[in-house]
């Protein structure tokens, strides 16, 4: 679904990223691993064209991702949870998921089942949630669009154990439904859990890529590229 190749980016005159490859296929979770600073929410953003690739290839779906304006990748399929959960702090949790609902299973019906936490608050403004409520109404919100691919950034990034124990539910509740997803996050012992597949990343280059068996069983990458 998303191949991304040879792929260099950054900010003004400052690179981040060199020469990164990565690719996703349908039906597939990849975990993308590595210490704070090293590039994954950069790569996350020049996917989702919120900024500009230096050089390389973005194709999604056989698309070339470069040529799309940000705000047209919904229609193309691909839908982001942003770090920092960006909610609109004067619309309601009904009115997030009303206004970004395309066709498709995830309704604003079936999200609220999904997080019943966010149906006792469907009256409730953006900026009257917890931090947790609002990262569960970032992901309803990429969710009602239905994507083919979803794009969490520090899924669960500050969050309270509890809040943090739900979003792992639900990101399990979407492997099983077949949800194509990157996910970023420092946890690894539950990404090696969800994910099939990783990709480390290290001073902006990919240090390694394997499965979940391989990451899984060589913790000595864990403390030399994680700091686990």
């Amino acid at each position: 679904m998303l191949e991304v190749r040879d792929l260099c980016a950054g900010y003004g005159g400052s690179q981040v990223l060199f020469d990164v490859s990565l690719e996703i296929g349908k039906g597939e979770i990849v975990g993308l691993l590595g210490r704070n600073g090293m590039g994954k929410t950069t790569l996350v953003r020049t996917v989702m064209r919120l900024l500009p690739a230096m050089s390389g290839a973005m194709t999604f779906a056989g698309q070339d991702l470069r040529g799309i304006a940000p705000h047209r990748l919904a229609r193309c399929g691909l839908a982001l949870v942003p770090e920092g959960r960006r909610v609109f702090p004067n619309l309601s949790v009904e009115e997030h998921l009303t206004a970004f609902a395309r066709p498709g299973r995830w309704t604003p019906a079936t999200l609220f089942e999904l997080f019943p936490t966010l149906a006792s608050r469907r009256g409730h403004m953006g900026a009257q949630l917890s931090g947790g409520e609002q990262q569960m109404l970032a992901m309803a919100r990429a969710l009602v669009t239905n994507p083919q691919l979803l794009l969490l950034d520090e899924a669960t990034e500050g969050l309270a154990p509890l809040i943090r124990e739900e979003i792992w539910r639900v990101l399990g509740v979407l492997r099983e439904a077949g949800h194509s997803m990157l996910v970023v996050d420092k946890y690894v012992q539950r990404l090696v859990g969800l994910a099939d597949r990783h990709y480390i990343l290290e001073k902006g280059r990919v240090a390694w890529t394997g499965s979940s068996q391989a990451l899984g069983a060589d913790r000595e990458l864990w403390h030399r590229y994680l700091g686990v």
